[in-house]
């Protein structure tokens, strides 16, 4: 059998014993989240980002764009978007979104001056993608106000404006409900109070801001299926869609991920919230189903 490392240690004399470990503990990436289970049987890797550039490096261009921002977004959202280095970065082999309440010059939202700046990352024009899984490991934050996601969005978004291009939302947490996901998707007919999604709750009210979990959807024609830590909570086909509604999961969509602040889903910030609030992102990983062949040992 071979010898274990605390075996060498104990073989070694004492001060290489404390260099060993001195050693290790510079070489180890302090902080950096575990990243989760191998590939997914019968899936093969196919996009991802693991977000290991050096600390305080920006997001990498050839995958993500930074929006800019405060016109509230649809959702009536108090922050400002911003592509500053503040808002989005690089920390301990994570992507770390960091939500500010400040009120920085030339940030202007659809109420006036900004009271928060945040960032908004998506993959459109970069990687667009029909089907697949779609997994990212993160830890999000929590307050009441806060609005965390990871989500799609139709890449035929500029010809048919949403709802009617389509949005999975993997992953939605609300700041107020701490132990609580949502998954969703919008379509046509189907969209925002008129939804089609599940709530997912963590057992013994655990909280979700209090470590990493992996949001995941498995997306096929005609299906889809929503997943926390590999664990099944909701399939949606077109069977559930009100009737003469149309099925608008058949074409490419690109990712996104944010932190909004306020907005129709979250509501207001509420008086014990504290910033700077943060999001970190371990990986997001897409994988595209093997054949039944393939997919053999």
């Amino acid at each position: 059998m071979a010898a274990t490392l605390s075996d060498l240690f104990k073989a070694m004399p004492q001060w290489m014993s404390i260099l060993g470990i001195a050693i290790l503990l510079i070489c180890r990436p302090a902080g950096k989240a575990e990243t989760g289970p191998a590939q997914p049987a019968g899936w093969e890797l196919v996009w991802s980002d693991e977000f290991d550039g050096p600390d305080a490096s920006r997001i990498n261009p050839t995958r993500w764009t930074a929006e800019q921002g405060g016109d509230g977004w649809g959702n009536r959202e108090r922050q400002y978007y911003s592509q500053r280095p503040e808002n989005a970065t690089i920390e301990k082999g994570c992507l770390v979104i960091t939500v500010l309440k400040e009120k920085a010059p030339g940030f202007q939202c659809w109420y006036g001056p900004c009271e928060y700046s945040s960032a908004r990352l998506k993959t459109q024009a970069k990687f667009e993608k029909a089907y697949g899984r779609f997994e990212a490991r993160i830890q999000v934050p929590s307050g009441q106000g806060i609005w965390p996601a990871f989500w799609l969005l139709g890449s035929n978004i500029m010809d048919q404006p949403w709802p009617a291009c389509g949005e999975i939302d993997v992953m939605e947490h609300t700041g107020r409900e701490p132990s609580t996901i949502h998954g969703t998707m919008h379509g046509p007919g189907y969209s925002g109070n008129n939804s089609i999604g599940a709530r997912q709750s963590l057992p013994g009210k655990q909280r979700f801001d209090a470590d990493f979990h992996r949001f995941a959807i498995e997306w096929e024609p005609q299906v889809i299926r929503w997943y926390v830590d590999d664990q099944l909570y909701q399939t949606r086909t077109p069977a559930e869609l009100p009737a003469g509604k149309l099925w608008v999961f058949d074409h490419p969509f690109f990712i996104l991920l944010n932190v909004a602040v306020g907005g129709n889903l979250s509501g207001n910030v509420g008086g014990t919230t504290v910033f700077p609030q943060v999001m970190r992102v371990d990986y997001v990983r897409v994988y595209e189903r093997l054949s039944k062949q393939e997919s053999k040992p």
